[in-house]
């Protein structure tokens, strides 16, 4: 089992940044992929970063790509998302993800997630 909790959110201007957390404990030796999703009311879930567990590897979504940084520091167990550059349409409950066995260059259903972090861009 992994816990995940998210931290970080809140509103903010556009253009301007905020970095979500996301602190994991359980089963966190076993994980090979951490992802970061956005849903939006009235929208479908969106993937916004992922990365594998070294943090060699990270991948991102069309919309944020540029903007958002997917970082983590194994030491805490905890993995985090720069979000500079922030807009409107980046509005949304934002949810951690983690899993076992998945590869994050394509894996969008994982095995845990987070509660979710509510992230309001103000215009």
């Amino acid at each position: 089992q992994v816990q995940l909790v998210e931290s970080g959110g809140g509103l903010v201007q556009a253009g301007g940044s905020l970095r979500l957390s996301c602190a994991a404990s359980g089963r966190t030796f076993s994980m090979s992929a951490m992802g970061w999703f956005r849903r939006a009311p009235g929208k479908e879930r969106e993937f916004v970063a992922s990365m594998n567990w070294s943090g060699d590897r990270s991948y991102y979504g069309d919309s944020v790509k540029g903007r958002f940084t997917i970082t983590r520091d194994n030491a805490k167990n905890t993995v985090y998302l720069q979000m500079n550059g922030l807009k409107p349409e980046d509005t949304a409950v934002y949810y951690c993800a983690a899993d076992l066995n998945g590869d994050p260059a394509v894996l969008f259903e994982y095995e845990y997630y987070g509660q979710g972090t509510q992230v309001t861009v103000s215009s």
